[in-house]
């Protein structure tokens, strides 16, 4: 019945960094990190209206390999899975409506796009043929990390909550085709009820579904089956201890000679559709936990283990599993991942670093001064009009980046299969790119307008961001996911990419740093993470303070209770927003500048605000200028 229960002189001439791969490595060496990774490159892949980030398995993998902790022969490429496979879980009329795009839509909950029918398929079919290959491996060598699956929602007769197939069931039933016959533990630790695992293996005795989530979403009868509903707001130690209390004991008594662990990330307290408040530390005991079990639960035993993703809304949601997978075996000492910004700025800075710069300015590839017909102006010629972007970036260099970087790719993913670029030069407001989404110029995407700037800050030169938006004209918003003041559109969820492109434009051309002037608290709050500095220390000091008043808030709503002046000041006057510069540091000498500010500042005053009711407001607009 289905359960409901609520050294040394050598070191002294190392780099810390060098001992730490060093120490890995021979880890590695001796077996002590040794884990099979399925990856495709297709993972990538992003559709309109999702709200997942497309490079969770690329930012996992790329810092993975940037520790050390997978080798490029530890890394294998899954195939999709055969229709064979597919139905022996899903009955044959489900499989022959996946054509529809109406079906898809029930199952996604939104509308889909007679375009994208086959590349939804295609692409969960790809992740449910890394999910067979993961558990093959792991059958082999004991652990097995798949960087997807875990569409743990999909039933034989139809799909819900994104899942379309479901793979953790289409890979247990593969292992019994190929005659393994042990007991399997399939471990959900997403958010979100099992509910279609459980009930598939419903009337199998061979295989135990142990879900914790925030809500049943069915019944949950099964004869193998633990279901626990914990609700809403979940804390750390009530999770934890939910844990410790049911998985052991199950161990024991099932003793499962298979185990796949759908790793959710969406308990986390940062994720878009969540509202648990599963903090860093306790989302890693968690996953350290089921390993340990797995490896230990009975001497001299060990539990082949497959780990799936499965559910995380946040872009900083695969930074849970990176995290887990490179303390996979236990540590005295976390091994913390950087951040998404950073991630990604390497990245594209690799990709930069493999282009020819004659190939982003345009120069000819034989001529080593790479002089164009432009750069051959003589006075008296007439007024010489600039060509490049910033002095230096053709548009075909341009697009040649956006193309080799994968950033075009992840437009026609979105389903914009034209993209195309147009550049505004010779302005004095500063440069212009625009990014549309069709050959016609009618989707604009992306506007962007840079100036070189030595104003703002005397003495430093920096690349002053005028203007930036982003959006999807195709995309709309749904369920808690309301329009931000003066926002259009759904974004398209390349912010972090844009900051980081801008970045090495300003590392290549010798700039000091990227600087930035947000209009809202919304604008500052969400460009904080990427731009650090406020460039006046009292500035900085007064926003830090403002934070703390409205940090109980969901940001949009603290951007409304700004406007509509419910921050009060410590005298009872309405704060009222005034936009001041930010600035990313680029230069060590910008770095060293700013850093010094800071240390050397005393602020005007103890800045303190408050919030006062709604009924206290003054101002009716909730409009953001």
């Amino acid at each position: 019945m289905g359960r409901h229960v609520r050294h040394t002189a050598l070191s002294q001439h190392l780099s810390p960094r060098f001992l730490r791969r060093f120490v890995r490595r021979s880890f590695r060496r001796i077996g002590l990190a040794d884990y099979q990774v399925v990856f495709h490159e297709a993972y990538n892949t992003g559709f309109p209206n999702l709200p997942v980030d497309p490079l969770r398995a690329d930012r996992i993998l790329a810092f993975l390999a940037s520790e050390g902790f997978v080798l490029r022969q530890s890394v294998h490429r899954p195939e999709p899975v055969w229709m064979k496979a597919l139905a022996m879980v899903h009955t044959p009329e489900y499989l022959d409506a996946l054509q529809d795009e109406k079906q898809l839509g029930r199952i996604m909950g939104f509308e889909v796009a007679p375009s994208q029918v086959d590349r939804m398929v295609d692409y969960q079919r790809l992740q449910t043929g890394g999910t067979l290959m993961a558990t093959r491996r792991a059958l082999r060598r004991g652990v097995a990390v798949h960087l997807g699956g875990g569409f743990h929602h999909a039933h034989p007769d139809h799909g819900e909550g994104f899942c379309i197939f479901n793979d953790i069931a289409v890979a247990i039933r593969d292992e019994r085709r190929r005659g393994f016959k042990g007991r399997v533990l399939v471990i959900d630790l997403d958010l979100h009820d099992g509910n279609g695992t459980r009930e598939i293996f419903a009337d199998d005795s061979s295989v135990h579904t142990f879900s914790i989530h925030a809500r049943h979403w069915q019944d949950t009868e099964a004869v193998e089956s633990t279901s626990i509903e914990l609700g809403n707001r979940v804390d750390d130690d009530t999770y934890l201890q939910t844990i410790a209390e049911h998985l052991p004991p199950l161990f024991e008594r099932f003793k499962p000679k298979l185990v796949l662990y759908l790793a959710g990330c969406d308990v986390a307290c940062d994720d878009q559709l969540g509202n648990w408040k599963i903090r860093d530390a306790a989302m890693l005991q968690r996953d350290q936990q089921v390993f340990q079990l797995c490896r230990s639960y009975r001497r001299g035993s060990v539990v082949p283990l497959v780990i799936l993703l499965a559910g995380g809304y946040s872009p900083d949601a695969w930074r849970y599993s990176a995290r887990f997978l490179a303390n996979l075996r236990v540590r005295k000492t976390v091994l913390e991942p950087p951040s998404t910004d950073e991630i990604t700025f390497k990245r594209y800075r690799f990709i930069s670093r493999l282009l020819d710069p004659r190939l982003l300015s345009g120069g000819d590839m034989s001529n080593d001064f790479g002089l164009t017909e432009e750069d051959l102006f003589l006075p008296g010629w007439g007024v010489r009009r600039e060509s490049r972007f910033l002095g230096f970036y053709t548009k075909t260099g341009i697009e040649i980046f956006l193309e080799r970087s994968g950033f075009l790719d992840r437009l026609r993913n979105l389903d914009f299969q034209h993209p195309t670029l147009e550049l505004q030069l010779n302005d004095p407001a500063g440069d212009a790119l625009r990014l549309f989404g069709d050959a016609d110029q009618q989707e604009l995407l992306a506007e962007l307008r840079v100036l070189r700037d030595r104003r703002t800050l005397p003495g430093f030169e920096t690349l002053s961001v005028e203007w930036l938006m982003m959006q999807n004209p195709r995309a709309e918003f749904h369920g808690d996911h309301r329009p931000l003041p003066g926002q259009e559109h759904p974004g398209l969820g390349m912010f972090s990419d844009v900051i980081a492109v801008l970045r090495l434009a300003c590392e290549r051309l010798g700039i000091d740093g990227l600087s930035f002037v947000p209009s809202n608290y919304l604008i500052a709050s969400y460009s904080s993470e990427h731009l650090p500095y406020f460039i006046d220390p009292d500035d900085h000091a007064q926003y830090e303070a403002l934070k703390q008043a409205l940090q109980d808030l969901p940001l949009a709503e603290a951007t409304r209770a700004v406007v509509r002046g419910q921050v009060l000041n410590d005298d009872g006057g309405v704060y009222r927003w005034r936009a001041r510069p930010m600035v990313f540091p680029i230069s060590r000498r910008l770095r060293q500048e700013l850093n010094q500010r800071q240390k050397d500042h005393t602020p005007k005053k103890n800045y303190r605000f408050h919030l006062a009711s709604r009924a206290s407001q003054s101002g009716p607009s909730d409009s953001v200028e």
